[in-house]
């Protein structure tokens, strides 16, 4: 497994290391800064996070994909700090020997990181900026 908390996310990093003889199936999200949120303009995104106690959660969910499906890599990589439209802040990827582990793993990943991981993020609009609760 490799997660972490890093200040820039690594997508060849990231892709490299999911690569496995074994695994015929490499499923690789990508969450960017998009330019709206709540119907206001986003200029960009501040991120922080409780390091010790997300990567924990995040070993928790890991753990808990390895036992529902058959991988044979994963990796969850989210970033903190300033980061501007368009830019990678998290990578969630699974390698599997088939498809259908490698989908739906990831989306089980991306899904409870989203609820669960101590991570925030503030938004910054044209006007002014708000922190966004870390689980919705």
């Amino acid at each position: 497994m490799l997660i972490k908390i890093v200040e820039e996310v690594d997508l060849q990093e990231a892709y490299h290391y999911l690569q496995d003889p074994a695994a015929g199936g490499i499923d690789l999200f990508v969450g960017t800064v998009r330019n709206n949120a709540q119907g206001k303009h986003v200029v960009k995104l501040v991120f922080e996070a409780y390091a010790p106690m997300a990567l924990k959660e995040m070993q928790k969910l890991a753990a808990a994909a390895q036992q529902q499906w058959p991988i044979e890599k994963l990796v969850m990589l989210h970033a903190v700090g300033e980061k501007l439209v368009g830019e990678p802040v998290v990578i969630i990827g699974v390698a599997s020997a088939h498809r259908e582990a490698a989908f739906t793993a990831s989306r089980f990943l991306i899904d409870e990181l989203k609820k669960t991981v101590p991570i925030w993020k503030k938004e910054f609009y044209e006007d002014n900026s708000v922190w966004v609760n870390a689980h919705p």
